[in-house]
């Protein structure tokens, strides 16, 4: 039983116990388009089964019926599934939905091809920054992040970055999250998530040299929390290690994140969240 709650179909079960109106069937579809992402873009029914930990019958029901309705495609070549063209669909709403992306993409592009890195912005989900928006120069090597790309908030500048905006009761919240879903994980990155909390609040951008990939250092800036909305947004640079001198991160590349994600909220017409977060950081204190 301590197995299946830690899978993410034992863990969705366990925090929906009780609830009649939750929808399991659905969620347990759901689970299974989830499973595919980056690195695994083909997958059979036991694999599948593997990732969401739920049971391979059940697998096989559900992802039959997702490519009959053309969120899977079967390769009947390899036996396994990949992703259907109508699960773009499911995307478009979203992205419609945050039209500020085509006032930052110039920007970002500008900063991406200056620093020959990346600059992409994301929103908060659950534990993991989702990228919305991604501009890359044409120097970045294998580092290719895109749309749609989930990353781990504890582990990234960029969901510090979003995390040092949350109104006080949200941050809390998220830090139980994190406890919760990895204890050691949390217990050894704690420090330094908060910290980057702190950073991002108090000087408007925070830094992770390497911490998530060895290969990139990446500066992240708070962009904007949207109460309409009730998501953080931040905004990242990730630059190549073997490109950067020695404290270029902070001394340079993170003043201009900072700016770059002032010069989108003016443009937007949001406001500059640091104030709220400063003091939520000097109570964490």
């Amino acid at each position: 039983m301590g197995k299946a709650t830690s899978s993410p179909a034992g863990t969705l079960l366990a925090e929906n116990d009780g609830d009649a109106y939750f929808a399991t069937t659905l969620a347990k579809g759901l689970l299974v388009l989830e499973a595919f992402d980056i690195g695994a873009t083909v997958l059979g029914n036991a694999e599948v089964a593997q990732r969401t930990g739920l049971p391979r019958p059940t697998v096989a029901r559900l992802t039959h019926t997702l490519a009959a309705l053309g969120y899977l495609r079967h390769d009947t070549r390899l036996g396994k599934y990949r992703a259907g063209a109508r699960a773009l669909r499911m995307a478009r709403p979203l992205l419609a939905g945050l039209p500020f992306r085509q006032v930052a993409r110039p920007l970002m592009h500008e900063l991406a091809e200056s620093v020959r890195g990346t600059v992409s912005i994301g929103l908060l989900d659950g534990t993991t920054m989702v990228y919305v928006e991604s501009a890359r120069s044409g120097h970045v090597g294998p580092h290719v992040p895109d749309i749609g790309l989930p990353i781990p908030v504890i582990l990234t500048a960029m969901g510090r970055a979003a995390a040092a905006i949350l109104p006080a009761a949200e941050a809390a919240r998220l830090e139980e999250r994190l406890k919760k879903e990895d204890a050691s994980l949390w217990s050894a990155k704690r420090d330094r998530y908060r910290a980057g909390l702190r950073d991002g609040a108090d000087r408007g951008f925070c830094t992770c040299p390497g911490e998530y990939m060895p290969s990139i250092h990446a500066v992240a800036a708070p962009l904007f929390y949207s109460r309409e909305l009730g998501q953080a947004f931040a905004i990242n640079c990730g630059i190549p290690a073997f490109r950067l001198k020695s404290g270029q991160l902070e001394a340079e590349i993170g003043p201009r994140i900072r700016a770059l994600a002032a010069s989108i909220r003016a443009l937007i017409g949001e406001a500059e969240p640091a104030a709220a977060a400063r003091e939520r950081a000097r109570k964490r204190k």
